[in-house]
Parts: structure tokens; C-alpha cells; sequence
């Protein structure tokens, strides 16, 4: 627990953006930051972060590095489409509802097709009705499938899913890309390997979350079809997302990715809302509103249970299907859950009673 200006700030579950910088990556960047070295990505940082992505991933993949996952997933989609062209997404995905129209901006107006899911999965059915839904010329035409892994609902694809998936993809010409926000959750928990839940599942394009992972800002954007990474750098410039001091949003990645620490992040995380997900067992009015497979666990729970959580100091948010979000990350303290879980079950039994 810290303080500033007298005010200590507990650890909190709305988001894992809450969360701090970790040690690996901290120490790496503090270790860029000796001496001058070369600006714009031309620097041995970038160079080791690029290889230990192709390294991690089992694949000569082009690498570009981005602040954040607005532009990661924007500029991804723009690469992919023309202004004409239709990318087909959950109705619950981040492109839809939380980026500000930077998609269709950054692709000059490259239109959403919004499949309906309850989960946040999309389907080889929901694909193909979007697909196949019109073929004249008064219609975008669909180019590009996006899925986020784990999605907004804290559900991860297995493999068979994405495999099933990208089958469906190459059925009708579509590009596969998936948002990794909290791609290192979903590998955790799936206990696969990068690459068997990226490009050998039909993967063209990833964006690989850092943020949420451990570091103060930065996302990677992974071409595995190279050719699809044609004037990417353009794009990155013109957007504003070219670090002229790039080794520090290398170094970071370059901490994560050698030490395993992005992997060990993760896990601690989904162990935490596995612990949580136990803990509240038994609650009387608090139920899971969906399974808990990564670091999300959604609760379903009465309004005055919810809001006398709030009174007590918790912060949370329910705008994602009506239920309320608990976000566990990487610096997660169990003893805090605890006190959540107990607050949880007094709030419960005291607001929770009819009348």
C-alpha cells in the first residue's frame, strides 16, 4: 500500500489498467535509459524486443511497436481492409464499442458488421451469415474477421474454437485478426504456446497487449503473413505512433518477454480470479454471471448489494452485459481480495434481504 498527498491508494478490481509497472519491466527500462542510443525504432532494444517476439512465437514475424491498443487494433484493421471493405466483429468487441470510431477512421471508413454473442465469442455460424449476408455491390464487402482473445466477457477461444474459426475465414477470403489485449491470460490459461494459439490456429495479424500485462504503455502489432505488413511503418508515422525515443517502449517488452515474467504476470492473475471465484461461493443473492476462464470474473448481484459495495470504497464497473466486473492483474494481493470477498458477503446479507 502507498500513499500521495495523504491518501492511500488501495488496490483496486475495475480494471487491471490500475495496476503498476512490474519489476522486469521497470528494470529494463531504467536499464535503457544509460547513455545514447540510436531514435526511432534503430536501436538495440527494438531489435532484441523484435527477436524475442519471433523467438516466443516460433515465427519470422514483422514487429511493430504502438503506444496503445486503440491504435494497435485500428491501424491492424486498416492494413487489412480498403474503405470499402466490411470487418466483421463480436458486438461486445473492443473496436465496436470502446474505440471511438478509430477503425473506420483509420481505414477511411471501413464498416463494423456486428455479429450477435452473449459470450463475446464470435462462431463459424455468426461469420458466415455476416459473410454471405449480401454479395452486391450496395454492401461492404466483408474482408476482415476480428476476435479478441480473451474477450470482453473474460472467455477465452480454446483451440479448436479459433481453428474452426479460421477455417470458416479462409472459406470466404477473410483475414483472421485477433485483439490480444489479454492475450498472455488466455495462453495461461489454455497452457499452450504462443504460437499454437496465434498463427498455427490461423492467425494473420495479432496485437499483443503490454499494458495490461505489466507495463506502463506500449502494444506490439505481429504480422505472421508478412506480406501483410507492407508500409505498416507508414501508417504507425502518420497516426502519431512512432516513438522517437522507441527504446523505451522496446525495453519493457525486452524485461517481459526474457524473463518470462508476461507468462508468470498472467497466471498470477487468472489465479487470483479463480481465488475470488471460490471465495464468494455460497454468497446468498451473488451469482457468476458467466465462467471465469481467464482474469475476469463478472457477478450477477441485486442493485443495493452493488451500490453498498461502492459506499464501502470498491470500484468496479457493470456497463459490459449488466453485470459487475472484477479485473485481477499481475501485482494482485490475495489478503485484498479477501477484504473485497468479505465486504462482498456482509453487503450481501445485510442489503441484499427483500424489504
Amino acid at each position: 500500500m502507498t500513499a500521495i498527498d495523504g491518501r492511500e491508494l488501495l488496490q483496486q478490481f475495475a480494471s487491471d489498467n490500475y495496476a503498476g509497472i512490474c519489476p522486469e519491466a521497470w528494470s529494463a527500462m531504467a536499464a535503457a535509459n544509460e547513455g545514447h542510443v540510436t531514435s526511432y525504432g534503430d536501436d538495440p532494444w527494438t531489435d532484441r524486443a523484435s527477436n524475442e517476439f519471433r523467438e516466443l512465437f516460433e515465427a519470422e514475424c514483422e514487429v511493430f511497436l504502438v503506444f496503445n491498443g486503440t491504435a494497435a487494433n485500428s491501424l491492424a484493421l486498416a492494413s487489412l481492409c480498403q474503405s470499402y471493405h466490411g470487418v466483421i466483429c463480436g458486438e461486445s468487441a473492443h473496436v465496436e464499442t470502446d474505440e471511438c470510431g478509430a477503425p473506420e477512421f483509420f481505414s477511411n471508413g471501413s464498416k463494423l458488421l456486428v455479429a450477435h454473442s452473449a459470450d463475446g465469442k464470435l462462431t463459424p455460424a455468426s461469420i458466415r451469415e455476416l459473410a454471405t449476408k449480401r454479395q452486391d455491390i450496395h454492401y461492404p464487402k466483408p474482408r476482415v474477421v476480428t476476435l479478441t482473445q480473451s474477450t470482453e466477457m473474460g472467455r477465452v477461444y480454446s483451440l479448436a474454437e479459433l481453428r474452426a474459426i479460421a477455417d470458416e475465414c479462409k472459406a470466404h477470403g477473410l483475414y483472421l485478426h485477433m485483439d490480444g489485449a489479454r492475450f498472455a491470460n488466455a495462453v495461461a490459461s489454455l497452457g499452450c504456446s504462443p504460437a499454437e494459439v496465434s498463427w498455427k490456429s490461423g492467425v494473420d495479424v495479432l496485437c499483443f497487449g503490454g499494458t495490461k500485462n505489466g507495463m506502463a504503455v506500449g502494444e506490439a502489432v505481429l504480422f505472421f503473413d508478412r506480406k501483410l505488413a507492407a508500409d505498416f511503418d507508414y501508417r504507425c508515422k502518420q497516426a502519431g505512433q512512432l516513438a522517437s525515443k522507441m527504446r523505451f517502449l522496446a525495453a519493457p517488452w525486452v524485461g517481459l518477454l526474457e524473463s518470462g515474467a508476461w507468462l508468470r504476470n498472467a497466471t498470477h492473475a487468472n489465479l487470483c480470479a479463480r481465488h475470488f471465484e471460490k471465495q464468494i461461493e455460497g454468497i446468498a443473492g451473488v451469482q457468476l454471471a458467466g465462467p471465469v476462464e481467464a482474469n475476469a470474473v463478472f457477478l450477477a448481484a441485486a442493485e443495493p448489494v452493488l451500490e453498498a459495495l461502492r459506499k464501502r470504497g470498491w470500484r468496479f464497473y457493470t456497463f459490459i452485459g449488466g453485470a459487475a466486473r472484477f479485473m485481477f492483474a499481475w501485482d494482485t494481493d490475495l489478503g485484498r481480495v479477501d477484504e473485497l470477498c468479505r465486504d462482498l458477503r456482509e453487503c450481501a446479507e445485510r442489503d441484499g434481504l427483500p424489504g
